[in-house]
């Protein structure tokens, strides 16, 4: 059912730019989503990379891979500790995903973006006799339309930047939606976008922002995420370091009642998540048939109702087609 709604909603939005129609379809697709506990983990281009968007008619193919370790969390606003020894080795709540990310060029300034994947987590902690409880499935899947407000470039004036809006929308994944700590919210959700990036002082710095508004129609623990950071080019090499906030204005908390015995936890299937995150991350884009190597990582410093993830992600990108400088005036004639 999902993927045959994306089927209908691509070719739609590649032969209209108007943003109504474009909403009409992510409304459609959530109305068709199956209403499906964790933590958030939509897909999302890191480092406002999303404030550029492709030429008409260019498409960018995106594959990334993921992984994480958490050995600590933040519950009832106190820090604990879920390390678990087993073997020589120590276990904590791990997880493992993968995602594929498609980018169209609409129109100039317009385009779409798609991203599905596959997720899986798994930890001892909680259980048992630390048995090994796990779980997997489609991750909680990305998709929207972007206008690019302002180009940088091409504007007349040395402050403006460019600016674009993103009208997003997220699919429910399939994972097991009550597990502690889960692999996402598993909520189908409306996302408004603002994404910034602006050049400054020497040759290649800037800086960049990113601020959106999820609203999560099946858990109704709506949230915040805004980023904020500086990046620095060098010939096809950049360089990016950032802070980000994340921050539901509602749901409840998670309660460890025995702080000896993890088994007795409460895990909510709205938890009010907060976190605060680094995140530093590198990629080179070559000269030639041009394809994008990344490497990110981000770690979890301070939060409530959340585990301290450390993340580590390296992602490839491959652009294909789009108009060339001379189409605009061959189509004239």
């Amino acid at each position: 059912m999902k993927l045959r709604a994306a089927s209908i909603l691509i070719p739609k939005l590649r032969n209209s730019v108007a943003l109504w129609p474009c909403l009409q379809c992510l409304l459609l697709a959530l109305v068709l989503a199956l209403s499906a506990s964790g933590s958030e983990n939509v897909p999302h281009q890191p480092y406002g990379e999303w404030a550029n968007v492709p030429k008409q008619g260019e498409s960018l193919h995106g594959l990334r891979y993921d992984q994480s370790s958490s050995y600590h969390i933040w519950a009832s606003g106190k820090k604990r500790d879920v390390t678990v020894t087993s073997g020589g080795e120590y276990y904590g709540i791990d997880m493992n995903q993968g995602y594929v990310t498609f980018q169209y060029g609409l129109a100039e300034r317009w385009a779409a973006d798609l991203s599905i994947g596959y997720t899986s987590e798994g930890w001892r902690s909680f259980s048992p006799n630390n048995s090994i409880e796990s779980t997997g499935g489609l991750m909680d899947s990305a998709f929207g339309v972007r206008y690019q407000m302002f180009n940088e470039p091409n504007a007349e004036s040395p402050w403006t930047p460019t600016l674009t809006f993103r009208a997003g929308a997220v699919m429910p994944g399939t994972y097991h939606q009550h597990f502690i700590f889960a692999p996402g919210n598993r909520s189908a959700a409306i996302e408004p976008e603002l994404i910034a990036r602006k050049h400054f002082g020497w040759p290649g710095l800037g800086a960049y922002g990113d601020v959106l508004y999820r609203w999560n129609m099946t858990t109704a623990n709506d949230m915040y995420i805004a980023s904020v950071g500086l990046f620095q080019q060098i010939k096809g090499w950049e360089f990016d370091v950032g802070y980000q906030r994340l921050q539901c204005t509602s749901g409840k908390d998670v309660v460890v009642p025995d702080p000896l015995d993890l088994t007795t936890i409460i895990y909510p299937r709205d938890p009010r998540e907060i976190r605060d995150v680094v995140q530093v991350g590198f990629s080179y884009t070559t000269v030639k048939c041009p394809i994008k190597y990344g490497f990110n990582t981000s770690i979890v410093v301070d939060g409530n109702n959340t585990d301290a993830k450390f993340w580590l992600g390296a992602t490839v990108e491959f652009r294909f087609g789009g108009k060339k400088v001379g189409d605009a005036a061959s189509t004239a004639k």
